[in-house]
């Protein structure tokens, strides 16, 4: 544990910094300056010093950081956990169900250990992988997470290295996956110490600011730093899996990029733990490369996330055109979205005054490499009010828009409280030390949403608390009647989708689509879905004789001879026979 090692290849000195004295390290040929301090055991706080500042700097790769981003780092012995998930066999994404949460804002206590207390209820739903919105440190108290610059340090506000693996734990002993939000693709705009350091940052700009040195000189040692955190989170965190944040930021133009060269060292390190590893890409390009396997040209990533799915549902459901919407909503981009995963696939985008995209090979491309979903954090927190789409929705077109995703070839994600339609917001919140910088956010927040047509004061103020408090979750509104019944809802809908092979099957090109004015009729092997977005009652053609309706959102469904009687707004599951004709139009 005496063992320090900082990398600053092109540092003329580095000293190490203890409570008792100053020391310099030993400069070795890669880079790195090394010393061995026997006496230094876990729980060792410590910082360096660079060339002949007598400023003390924050590790880069400090596994501790208990006094904020700007303190000292301190040492911390990941083999003195004891861990209690020896027979947990992991949680492969096919087949799942995904949950995001944001610890700071699950629950009023806004840790790790309070989170433990609601894992029963995300059993009771029916989830599989809990996703957890970035954890490492960040500057302030309470924050989204992709503000973060100790990327091996767990946030201590939030419970820290121990608070994270005591969750982790308690997951895996429920049956529960953990798949955590990284972001690889800028440090926060405070207490950003690794530059200082080396050259993590390239002259690129990305929309946070500079990029990260991914291919420029001294960026081995970039990349490394880079794919040393993910393995750690995985290894000595126990955590099923990755998010990685924004990946179309990360500026690479060498041969074997490093999303390629991450996945490689994730398979690898899968095979070695005997459990699957899973990366999950956050990616604007519509670009299937990413989930394409090494082997066939591909990066190599698991699965990305799909929000062409979500535009397809939100704008066809709420009727919104604004921005990236102004392409979406109608029932046959629904349609294409079903079946080929992506609207945008090498087509006109009104957005980006461009073509974009590129289509999937539905044949050989399985749909639950796609994460979708009606709501994320960002979908949420990206509206000026952070208003959820239970403000927007009926209840019906609510319960309509729920099927339609849990029905769907692809890997369903629900954002916390979306269950039981909470009233909460979930608005974008800082809490940056610096007033300058707290300014400058606030502002560039008012003028961002002005220029989409929000009126100024319909923006909070990021740095107000109350923007924070007013995001908490609400757990009290479970025990109110119209809540409760829409949990029960979600939670049966899920139980059904897991129950009938049919809905679990991703293969894109099984998946049969018909659809007309305000209704779709989608066929998943025995299993019709049919749903009803208009106003008034409708007569939906079904594609073969009907057995049973599984599931219906409204009641009142009737079903006939090859038909579905529909109320207004609703949707119904429907066994079919297996002999029945293929309907066409």
């Amino acid at each position: 544990m005496g063992e320090f090692a900082v990398w600053a290849p092109e540092r003329l000195r580095v000293r190490l910094s203890l409570a008792s004295e100053v020391r310099d390290l030993a400069q070795y040929p890669d880079g790195w300056w090394r010393a061995d301090v026997p006496e230094a055991g876990p729980g060792t706080e410590y910082a360096y010093l660079i060339d002949e500042s007598s400023e003390p700097l924050p590790d880069p790769r400090s596994p501790w950081q208990p006094h904020g981003v700007h303190g000292p780092s301190r040492t911390y012995d990941h083999a003195a956990f004891e861990w209690t998930d020896a027979r947990w066999p992991g949680r492969a994404l096919p087949g799942s169900v995904l949950y995001e949460l944001h610890i700071g804002t699950f629950t009023r206590e806004g840790t790790f250990d309070a989170a433990i207390g609601r894992l029963d209820h995300l059993v009771e739903l029916g989830v599989d992988l809990v996703e957890l919105l970035p954890v490492n440190a960040f500057n302030g108290m309470h924050n989204w997470g992709y503000d973060g610059v100790c990327w091996y340090a767990p946030k201590e506000a939030y419970g820290g290295p121990d608070g994270l693996k005591r969750f982790v734990d308690a997951c895996h002993a429920r049956g529960l996956g953990v798949i955590l939000d990284v972001v690889y693709n800028h440090f926060g705009p405070s207490g950003a110490y690794a530059p200082r350091f080396a050259p993590y940052l390239s002259a690129e700009a990305n929309t946070w600011g500079r990029s990260l040195n991914l291919d420029g000189p001294l960026s081995d040692g970039v990349r490394r730093y880079v794919l040393d955190s993910a393995l750690m989170w995985l290894r000595d965190y126990h955590v099923d899996g990755l998010r990685l944040d924004a990946v179309h930021a990360l500026v690479d133009h060498r041969a074997v990029h490093v999303l390629e060269e991450l996945a490689a060292e994730v398979d690898a390190l899968a095979a070695a733990v005997g459990r699957p590893l899973t990366l999950i890409a956050e990616s604007d390009l519509n670009d299937p490369r990413l989930i394409t396997p090494r082997e066939a040209g591909g990066y190599g990533l698991h699965a990305q996330w799909n929000d062409d799915a979500h535009h397809a549902l939100h704008a066809l459901l709420t009727g919104e055109r604004q921005g990236y919407y102004a392409d979406f909503g109608s029932v046959e981009c629904l349609a294409a979205v079903l079946t080929g995963a992506f609207f945008h696939a090498g087509t006109w985008s009104s957005f980006r005054r461009r073509t974009h995209g590129r289509p999937v090979d539905r044949e050989r491309t399985a749909g639950h490499r796609f994460v979708a979903y009606l709501q994320n954090h960002d979908q949420i927190g990206n509206r000026a009010r952070g208003d959820r789409i239970s403000e927007l929705l009926r209840p019906g077109l609510l319960r309509v828009g729920a099927t339609l995703l849990f029905t769907s070839p692809f890997t369903p994600m629900l954002f916390m409280g979306e269950e039981w339609g909470a009233r909460t917001p979930w608005q974008f919140f800082t809490s940056h030390p610096e007033p300058e910088l707290a300014a400058a956010v606030a502002g560039g927040r008012r003028r961002e949403f002005a220029a989409h047509g929000w009126p100024p004061d319909d923006v909070p103020d990021p740095q107000d608390r109350a923007t924070f408090t007013r995001s908490r979750l609400d757990w009290a509104e479970l025990d109110k009647p119209a809540h409760r019944e829409l949990y029960d809802f979600h939670r049966r809908l899920i139980a059904l989708r897991k129950s009938r092979p049919d809905l679990s099957d991703p293969r894109l090109d099984r998946v049969q689509v018909w659809s007309g004015d305000r209704f779709v009729v989608i066929r998943r092997g025995d299993t019709v879905v049919a749903a009803n977005l208009g106003p008034a009652a409708a007569r939906l053609p079904l594609p073969a004789e009907p057995e049973s309706v599984l599931l219906a959102t409204e009641p009142g469904v009737t079903v006939g001879q090859e038909f579905a009687e529909m109320p207004p707004e609703s949707a119904a599951v429907v066994s079919i026979c297996k002999t029945g004709p293929v309907f066409s139009r």
